[in-house]
């Protein structure tokens, strides 16, 4: 009944930069941490950035960053639309990976942890 669907992988170029998405939908009563997680092909997955809820009166909360992507990426979310962005800039060859959305939602009257499928991020010349 939940869903968590990524948008915004591409091919980019070295220096570049690209914005994801990820929309939450379906049987929503609320929408707590959020966070982007990524893995490249024979490596562990990464927690990239965390955001924590900011309720109705902000769209998000306090961030949190892996120190391979701080001062280039950057996490936030509109809870009007259960959405999450991760803004990257300055990409390079390293970034290349699947990239997840992954978000703990309380759905009808239970809190569990919701995945996305992937998007695919390559940064190559």
């Amino acid at each position: 009944q939940v869903q968590l669907v990524e948008s915004g992988g591409a091919l980019v170029q070295p220096g570049g930069s690209l914005r994801l998405s990820c929309a939450a939908s379906g049987s929503i009563r609320s929408v707590n941490t959020m966070r982007w997680y990524r893995q490249a092909p024979g490596k562990q997955r990464e927690l990239v950035a965390t955001i924590s809820s900011g309720g109705s009166i902000s769209s998000g909360g306090s961030t949190n960053y892996a120190d391979s992507v701080k001062g280039r990426f950057t996490i936030s979310r509109d809870n009007a639309k259960n959405t999450v962005y991760l803004q990257m800039n300055s990409l390079r060859p390293e970034d290349t990976a699947v990239y997840y959305c992954n978000a703990e939602i309380t759905s009808e009257a239970y809190r569990l942890n919701y995945w996305g499928q992937g998007t695919q991020v390559t940064v190559s010349s």
